[in-house]
Order: C-alpha cells, then sequence, then structure tokens
C-alpha cells in the first residue's frame, strides 16, 4: 500500500524535531528514493536505483534492523511516527547511502549487457524464402522476410520494456535492405564502456526443396572459425600477447554463443516444441555471426515451404510465440551472464 502523501507529508509543528533528525521530504531527496508504506505493520519500503530497503518503524532513539536487497541486513537507528508524520535519524540514511554507494560500485565494476541487436533476416527487395500453399481453401504466401520483421519487432517491444536501460536496436524497422555488411556494422560500431558486453540475435526463416522439411534450429559460429576481434592500433599490445588476448575472446564468444543458443532453444522446446519439431543447435560460418564480434546466434523459425510450419507463422498468435520463445532464451542469458559477473569475460 502507498502511504498517502498527506500522511507523511512533513507537517509544521509547534517544535523543531530532535537534532540529526530528517524529515521524509529531505530523506527521499538525500537517497534518491521512493517510499511504500504499510500502516498496518508499521513498515515501509524505501526503492532507489533498482534497489530496495525494508525498515519497521518504531520509538523513537529505537534501533531495528534495515534489509537491503533482502541480504544486507544493518542494525541501525528506526524511523517513527511523531504528529502524524514520519521522521528518519540521520544516521540511518547515512548508514542506507553508505552501503547503497558500496553496492553500486560493486555494480560498476561488474560485466552486463549493455546493448541486444536484433537482425531480421532480408527486407527490401530481397523478400528471402518465399512458400506458395492453399490454406483452408485460400492462396497464401509466406514471405521470409516479412516474418522475420514481426517476429523482431515483437522482441524489441518486450526487450525495451523490461531492459529501459539497455540498448535494444533493429537493423531494420521496416520493409529496407541493408546489406549483410551494413548490419555487421552497425552491431560492431556500437560504442560500449569498459565493463559492457553487446549481444546479436539474427533471425531467418527456412526453406528447403523437400516440402516435408520442418522444424526451428538455432546456429552459431562454428569455433574453429578463426577471426580478428581485437583491433590491433588500439590494443597496443606486442604482437604474441594479442593473438593470445584474441584467441581467448574467439573462445569466449564461442562459449557465450553456444549457451545463448542454448537457452533459446530451451524455450523453443518449452514454448512451441508440441507443435512443430526441433532441429536442434547447429554450428556453420554464416557472415552475419562470423563478422560480429560479439556472442552471436542465428535462429531459423520454420520452413516457408513447409505447409504445417506456414499455419503456425501466418497465424499472430503462434507468431507470438516463436518470439517469445526468442525472447525469454535472450532473458535467460543475460540474467545468467548479468549474476555472474560477465561469467567467460577475460581481463
Amino acid at each position: 500500500m502507498i502511504l498517502p502523501g498527506v500522511f507523511l507529508a512533513a507537517q509544521s509543528a509547534d517544535r523543531k524535531p530532535p537534532e540529526k533528525i530528517l524529515a521524509l521530504d529531505e530523506t527521499l531527496s538525500r537517497l534518491g528514493a521512493e517510499l511504500s508504506w504499510d500502516p498496518f505493520f508499521y513498515s515501509g519500503i524505501l526503492s532507489i536505483s533498482g534497489h530496495y530497503a525494508v525498515f519497521e518503524a518504531g520509538n523513537a532513539g529505537e534501533e531495528g534492523f534495515l534489509l537491503v536487497d533482502g541480504r544486507e541486513l544493518l542494525r541501525v537507528p528506526v524511523p517513527y511516527l511523531e504528529r502524524d508524520a514520519l521522521w528518519f535519524p540521520e544516521a540511518f540514511v547515512v548508514s542506507l547511502k553508505d552501503m547503497l554507494d558500496t553496492v553500486l560500485r560493486e555494480e560498476s565494476s561488474r560485466f552486463r549487457i549493455a546493448a541486444i541487436i536484433l537482425d531480421p533476416g532480408h527486407g527490401g527487395k530481397d523478400t528471402g524464402a518465399v512458400g506458395n500453399h492453399i490454406i483452408d481453401g485460400k492462396q497464401v504466401q509466406a514471405v521470409e522476410k516479412d516474418i522475420t520483421l514481426k517476429v523482431a519487432r515483437d522482441i524489441h517491444s518486450r526487450l525495451t520494456a523490461v531492459f529501459p536501460d539497455k540498448r535494444i536496436l533493429l537493423t531494420r524497422d521496416n520493409d529496407t535492405y541493408p546489406t549483410l555488411e551494413k548490419r555487421v556494422t552497425i552491431a560492431n560500431s556500437v560504442s560500449l564502456k569498459e565493463n559492457e558486453a553487446i549481444l546479436f540475435i539474427s533471425i531467418h526463416a527456412n526453406a528447403s526443396m523437400n516440402k516435408k522439411a520442418r522444424g526451428y534450429e538455432v546456429w552459431y559460429l562454428t569455433p574453429e572459425y578463426r577471426r580478428t576481434l581485437i583491433d590491433e592500433e588500439k590494443s597496443g599490445d606486442p604482437a604474441e600477447i594479442l593473438s593470445i588476448r584474441n584467441a581467448m575472446l574467439e573462445e569466449e564468444f564461442t562459449t557465450e554463443s553456444i549457451m545463448m543458443a542454448q537457452f533459446i532453444m530451451d524455450r523453443f522446446n518449452e514454448q512451441v516444441g508440441s507443435l512443430l519439431p526441433s532441429r536442434g543447435i547447429k554450428a556453420e560460418e554464416w557472415f552475419v555471426v562470423r563478422n560480429a564480434r560479439m556472442p552471436s546466434v542465428l535462429v531459423e523459425l520454420g520452413f516457408v515451404t513447409n505447409e504445417e510450419d506456414v499455419r503456425l507463422m501466418i497465424d499472430d498468435g503462434h507468431l507470438k510465440k516463436f518470439s517469445g520463445s526468442i525472447y525469454s532464451g535472450i532473458i535467460d542469458f543475460v540474467t545468467m551472464f548479468e549474476r555472474s559477473g560477465g561469467f567467460t569475460a577475460i581481463p
């Protein structure tokens, strides 16, 4: 329950509050916080930059516990109510601020995903694969470029909502044709800070001469493929050190790409596995994944040449299950990566 503003408003009083006691407004201002209050349990939650501090109010001069993010416990002088206003001992505010400063410093030194690039395959003059079918007595044409754009837009919308602090980018957001080189340039030109990482997900639909071929699959770059990931001019390392660091980074990106592919595949199996078969995780030297200097995967949603797959891909409800699978897989990977602080990151 949100504490009514009138209940907590700092009201004028006949006497000043005791020394080193802060009114609610000043407390919230110093902490950059918002307060939720439960008058039944006489407790509050301070929300500060994605962190939470839980406390119980008491009597003036009493001490109690302050729980930060459900894991850090501080013993502090407790806030108290007086004349329908909530007052905070300065020691409470200082202790909480010091703890949050420590947490934020630790977070800033940990690796995080700063950007996610979504690449809807083909577009414009390049239709990609096209499948023509008679479905329920109607002529239906399934066009890869349209399917991939719908899926990418849906994923973009979901990721933007859940990750307002990250850059969620599309290599195209309408029926245009960025070249393969342009797509890779978009991804590789995103500026990153020292402890930031980026992901690249290319979205496609499959086709085959065999009309019975169907199912979804996820690809990552063949581990044996050698590429230059570290700019020699910017590095400043001797050639032999540069070679070692580049090889380590290649191995890191391969590991992360495989894990991201597995997370996405697991979600596909969970959300659409009952509707069409899995073709598994595979390795290949696709242009966009071999030239993107970051963990990268390429997703094949299904076959536009297979009527059963097309029935799913032209239905908005089912198509959202495809985009939901990729979205959930990305969330799983980002969560695991950030909680571990960049588990495979090299120094």
